[in-house]
């Protein structure tokens, strides 16, 4: 765009010398000159500031690395790299028999608890009988005891009578505590529940739950609708769920974000809703019109993360640029353009609206040099 406003203002200062006769001199040619410099340098700068362009812009797209729940033997990978899918459909199957067993072995568990749950019960009442019956026992060796106890100053019983009589009493005492304890025990342990259900049964139905989850979890499905790029799972890999080694991509579909990075210096000037051009790459020639959706309201380099070492301010590199969201108002459905292909756009402000015509003719001149790209030549 400078060499053409050059190549324009040189056309108009020949035509001005020519027509009205000027002298061509050192002072004439010093003041055309200067007097250009001021012209297009005045030109130039008014529209970076108030229409600003970058060529730092790109359709993002969001990724999702599948990370199974559980791990195992792959047996099955039933999908097809760049073939649509629907949630939920299959996109690989780990070997279900550990997972399988686990389940069975919990159900068998659960299934013995829950017969031993009547155990408890029952084993309650015949404590809480054998209690009852060492009471009856204790109060017949305490009556014994106290009657033997007036009898023995009087001479009618024996001294080892006595004794036999008191250690009755002491071993019945001993007996009826702990039939005492053992029935607080087996009434307790019959009771023991969790929103009605037995503590240990409740505990292996959530086991029980668990199991069946990873069992369900040895089938991963799509979670949403998209394609599955670049998949090199094979059957007979090891599938770890191990959060930093997905072992295929999923693409959402999903509608990719065309973002464009500007210099901070237009900031005060870029406002949601100004009038956008965009030219690619992929489609030489063409130009196309958006709307400013989104002003970043961050600059990445300025971002703080908690970490064990204080912040350096000269490991931060680069002053940072501006994103904003362009919204495309053409259609492009006619167009082959995927996902992660770059542009450049043009940003065309209420300020200084007459000068947005130069802003335009240097971006449809770019836009034609994309004719001229090389590859190997």
């Amino acid at each position: 765009m400078d060499l053409l406003l050059l190549l324009i203002y040189v056309a108009c200062a020949y035509g001005i010398f020519k027509l009205f006769k000027i002298p061509v001199n050192g002072f004439t040619l010093l003041t055309a000159a200067l007097g250009g410099i001021a012209l297009i340098g005045t030109l130039v700068l008014c529209m970076n500031y108030n229409h600003p362009y970058t060529s730092q812009a790109r359709f993002y797209f969001t990724t999702t690395p599948i990370v199974p729940a559980v791990s195992g033997i792959v047996i099955d990978v039933p999908v097809q790299p760049g073939v649509p899918l629907t949630k939920g459909d299959v996109l690989f199957r780990i070997d279900p028999e550990p997972f399988e067993n686990a389940v069975k072995v919990k159900e068998a568990a659960l299934a013995d608890a829950i017969q031993g749950t009547g155990q408890l019960q029952s084993t309650a009442q015949s404590a809480q009988k054998q209690y009852e019956s060492t009471t009856s026992q204790r109060e017949t060796a305490r009556d014994t005891f106290e009657r033997f106890n007036k009898l023995k100053d009087t001479g009618a019983i024996s001294r080892a009578e006595f004794e036999k009589a008191k250690n009755d009493y002491d071993a019945a005492v001993a007996s009826t505590d702990a039939a005492e304890a053992e029935a607080e025990r087996a009434l307790l342990n019959s009771t023991a529940n969790v929103g009605g259900t037995n503590t240990r049964v409740a505990a292996l139905r959530a086991e029980l739950d668990t199991a069946k989850f990873n069992l369900a979890e040895s089938v991963v499905r799509a979670p949403s609708d998209g394609v599955v790029s670049q998949m090199f799972l094979r059957p007979g890999m090891y599938a770890a769920s191990l959060p930093l080694r997905p072992v295929m991509v999923f693409i959402p579909k999903e509608k990719p974000m065309f973002v464009g990075a500007f210099l901070q210096n237009s900031a005060q000037r870029i406002e949601q809703g100004e009038d956008a051009e965009i030219i690619l790459p992929a489609v030489p020639g063409r130009f196309f019109k958006g709307k400013v959706s989104t002003v970043g309201a961050y600059i990445t380099q300025g971002q703080l993360q908690p970490t064990g070492n204080l912040i350096d301010p000269e490991q931060i590199k680069g002053a940072g640029r501006m994103l904003v969201v362009i919204d495309f108002t053409d259609d492009l459905s006619k167009y082959q353009i995927v996902p992660g292909s770059n542009g450049e756009v043009a940003i065309y402000t209420h300020h200084m609206h007459h000068l947005a015509i130069l802003r335009k003719v240097l971006l449809r001149m770019n836009s034609w040099l994309n004719y001229i790209f090389s590859d190997g030549h």
